[in-house]
């Protein structure tokens, strides 16, 4: 963990300024379900994921458990949640869904805690709590390399695609209307089919976080076909998505996710998944050192 966040004064001050944890001020509402209890009662653990979010929280040939670095940090909460609630061995039922199906998992109760690439927002905190931040990324653009479309803005006259219920699509339709860009917006289920539009021609462009980007092209029938602009049409701060006003429960989750970031875990996880993208840049290695919350 002290190799991740080498040099990290100078960043921090930047991330200060720029990257808050995702609990805000919320007024007075109605006592929430106790997940702790819950999780006591049942003995078992509902877990909503994505299933195409590699290397995130992706399920391999659409077989078996989900895995992926936020799976890994996942796992590590639900051991916490089981020594908090008496529940060593917890049950985990791990259930695929869109970021939208998976927000609306966690606040009907059907899921008690969402591990996957959410971006936490202000909209989103209407319905769920989140956890401390587990990721900093930044959105921007997957097309065909050596293609047209070099920047945002030559996207006049061209068409985009984007997951629907999704930050990214609320960004690139403001992005659009602010630079006064005439391009069509196609909204697509999930990454694969948007490659799949991409490699045909159907699509000029696919918006999304840019992890995400990197592990379709990587699983992508030519990879070398394929680029990541380096423009950032936004930044997206990802956390678990947790039941709305369960205090006792954020805060297991939150200490979970802090002995990951301080007891050296965090290293090999970051690494396995993570690793060949390159280190951890000085903001995001800022990140977890804001979110490793003391005793």
């Amino acid at each position: 963990m002290k190799r991740l966040l080498t040099a990290i004064v100078s960043a921090a001050a930047i991330v200060i300024a720029t990257v808050a944890a995702p609990a805000a001020a919320q007024a007075p509402r109605a006592p929430a379900t106790d997940t702790l209890a819950k999780l006591k009662a049942t003995k078992q653990i509902n877990v909503a994921v994505s299933a195409d979010s590699f290397p995130l929280s992706f399920i391999k040939d659409n077989k078996g458990d989900p895995v992926g670095y936020s799976i890994d940090l996942c796992k590590r909460v639900i051991v916490q949640l089981g020594r908090a609630v008496g529940v060593p061995d917890l049950k985990t039922t791990w259930i695929p869904g869109t970021v939208s199906e998976r927000i609306a998992m966690v606040a009907s109760g059907k899921a008690d805690i969402d591990c996957a690439n959410t971006t936490a927002t202000l909209t989103r905190m209407q319905d769920v709590d989140f956890s401390s931040l587990i990721f900093l990324e930044s959105g921007g653009l997957l097309v065909k390399d050596g293609g047209p479309v070099k920047q945002f803005a030559d996207l006049s006259g061209r068409s985009i695609g984007v997951i629907s219920g999704t930050t990214t699509e609320t960004r690139v339709d403001a992005l659009l209307k602010q630079r006064l860009i005439n391009a069509k917006v196609t909204r697509v289920k999930d990454g694969n089919e948007a490659v799949a539009l991409l490699e045909k021609g159907s699509l000029d462009a696919f918006a999304s976080d840019k992890v995400k980007l990197v592990g379709l092209a990587v699983q992508a029938k030519d990879p070398k076909a394929l680029a990541i602009l380096a423009e950032d049409l936004s930044i997206e701060p990802l956390a678990f998505a947790l039941p709305r006003g369960d205090s006792s429960f954020r805060l297991e989750v939150n200490r979970a996710l802090t002995q990951v970031y301080v007891g050296g875990e965090l290293e090999s996880i970051f690494m396995a998944w993570l690793g060949p993208i390159g280190r951890p840049s000085g903001v995001l290695a800022a990140m977890y050192l804001l979110n490793a919350i003391p005793q």
